[in-house]
């Protein structure tokens, strides 16, 4: 699902009015179950509409997120939906989208690296949920730690970002009156 896929390498997917899913690859219908396993496979692959070939790969990506958080466990508190809801529209839309996008990736190299890791205390097998589950509880502090550490990273980082917002848009409208007690204010006293 990378941009970078050349369109000959992209499996094409075709969803039809009847909201079925014709997978052209395997000359087969399928269901979003087995587009999520294409995903956990990361499988590059493009949603159209059969008639507009409008691309629906984002659309169908948020059903499959908005069932798992239907079923049991969620990922996101309602708070935090909340505040990624806030961001539409606003002025750091785009920039959140990043932001957002750069986290999770490290937080897969994270994970990679705590696979390999894990390699070296069970050898080359690979671990079952249950078994992830049971490394993972004993290492709950240090994970914690680790996590709460990256957080106030990740807050610093981005608060210095709007501070650089901050002075580009300063230096880029110098006319503009911006309120007293700004971040960059702040900053410089």
């Amino acid at each position: 699902m990378t941009e970078a896929a050349t369109d000959a390498s992209v499996r094409l997917i075709k969803k039809y009015p009847n909201r079925r899913l014709y997978d052209t690859q395997t000359s087969t219908y399928i269901t979003l179950a087995d587009v999520k396993q294409l995903v956990l496979k990361s499988e590059i692959f493009k949603v159209v509409d059969a008639k507009s070939a409008e691309d629906l790969t984002r659309s169908i990506l948020l059903q499959i997120i908005l069932e798992e958080e239907s079923g049991g466990m969620p990922m996101f508190s309602s708070v935090m939906l909340a505040q990624v809801i806030r961001f539409y529209g606003h002025a750091m839309q785009g920039m959140m989208g990043t932001y957002l996008e750069k986290n999770i990736q490290t937080f897969m190299e994270v994970q990679d690296r705590l696979a390999d890791q894990s390699k070296g205390l069970f050898g080359n097998t690979q671990l079952s949920p249950e078994a992830w589950t049971q490394f993972m509880s004993g290492q709950t502090p240090v994970m914690q730690n680790m996590m709460n550490s990256y957080v106030e990273q990740s807050k610093d980082l981005f608060g210095q970002m709007q501070d650089k917002l901050q002075e580009q848009a300063r230096a880029m409208f110098p006319a503009f009156p911006f309120a007293a007690g700004a971040a960059g204010e702040k900053a410089k006293s």
